[in-house]
């Protein structure tokens, strides 16, 4: 099951896995594209590494690495609870 994170504003999705039996959480990128359809990528924590890169940029993933970098705590956390709705569920 994939949970969301983050919408950015040029409508990226940032979509995220539980934890999975390895210990890794799947973090996936999408965003919209005229011409392409979406770009994507895949990147696991908590080693960062990439996987399946469609479409984006070096400076793009580049900005997708500090991205994850400074929330992989968030993401890493809402990944136990279930996503962050039930993280946050009162």
């Amino acid at each position: 099951m994939m949970y969301p994170f983050m919408t950015l504003p040029d409508d990226t999705e940032i979509v995220h896995s539980e934890v999975k039996e390895d210990g890794r959480v799947k973090v996936y990128i999408e965003t919209p594209d005229e011409k392409d359809g979406f770009h994507h990528a895949s990147c696991y924590l908590p080693t960062y590494e990439w996987a399946e890169i469609e479409g984006y940029s070096e400076e793009e993933m580049l900005r997708f690495t500090k991205l994850l970098r400074n929330n992989a705590h968030l993401i890493l956390a809402f990944a136990e609870e279930g996503g962050i709705l039930n993280a946050t569920a009162l």
